[in-house]
């Protein structure tokens, strides 16, 4: 089977974009795996597909497949691509869109500049939310938030537990270049405490509205940016009493911002999104 595609980032987060409206497209998860491929396929850090509505109440439906080919909940640089690459194909006039994902419907906004806002939606808190076990675990509180101690590579970490849709530990560093994010990345991924595994993110404050970042991703490893991540980290911050509202994030891959007034507000993400190539292959 031919299969139409476009290679997308945002700050370096990486994506394979399939129209799977305006083409067929019934692939395996081992598929999903071989297209992630950098040196048997094209090479993403998550493939993005394109589908009809499910209800009329949405513009499209948006589906994350990550690089070991599982499907996941939520991607927001990934969300930046999508809104990007509806408007560059003609399939909606409209520059904000209402798109539906397992997580449920996010908000992307083409702004006059051409970076793009996402509407994440309010960010989750309570740990069954997550979801983390917190069986026989106190937390010490730091602000508002509840930071879990787990030992991880012989290690106690401190962790605040965030749900952007998807499940993310973000941790604060002194230095985000030094953090162990590929010792410890797949440590705290797949501990046994987070039932659906989790995104870890290791957050440098610098200052009251900037922050570095880097961020293990669930299903893909360390990646150049997390956009559900930097949200999660932000969130963090701010009920920590570190951050204040808008924060900007610095990646390994680029810049992007962040803006959260507190409580049941929704996050909101801005960043840059990039057609690098388009192509067919064979699968």
């Amino acid at each position: 089977m031919k299969l139409k595609f476009t290679k997308m980032h945002g700050a370096g987060n990486d994506f394979v974009v399939i129209d799977a409206i305006n083409q067929a497209v019934n692939i395996s998860p081992d598929h999903w795996k071989q297209l992630a491929d950098r040196r048997f396929g094209i090479g993403a850090d998550q493939i993005l597909v394109v589908e009809r509505p499910s209800s009329g109440d949405v513009d499209f439906r948006y589906r994350i497949f990550n690089a070991d080919g599982g499907e996941v909940e939520q991607c927001g640089n990934g969300a930046r691509a999508f809104v990007k690459f509806v408007v560059d194909k003609g399939l909606t006039e409209q520059r904000e869109i209402r798109v539906e994902t397992l997580s449920g419907v996010i908000a992307p906004r083409l702004e006059d500049d051409g970076q793009i806002t996402v509407d994440m939606g309010a960010p989750l808190l309570a740990p069954e939310r997550v979801p983390f076990d917190t069986a026989g675990l106190m937390p010490r509180t730091m602000g508002s938030a509840a930071l879990w101690p787990l030992e991880i590579g012989g290690t106690l970490t401190e962790l605040a537990v965030i749900s952007m849709g998807n499940p993310h530990a973000v941790q604060v560093v002194a230095d985000a270049d030094a953090a162990p994010v590929a010792q410890h990345g797949p440590l705290i991924e797949n501990h046994r405490r987070f039932p659906r595994r989790v995104n870890a993110g290791f957050m440098q404050v610098v200052d009251r509205h900037h922050v570095r970042l880097r961020v293990f991703e669930r299903g893909a490893g360390e990646t150049l940016a997390c956009g559900t991540g930097a949200c999660a980290a932000v969130v963090a911050g701010i009920t920590m009493g570190l951050l204040d509202s808008p924060v900007a994030v610095s990646t390994r891959g680029g810049e992007l911002s962040i803006a959260w007034d507190g409580g049941g507000a929704p996050v909101r993400l801005t960043g840059p999104a990039v057609s690098v190539f388009e192509g067919t292959i064979d699968i």
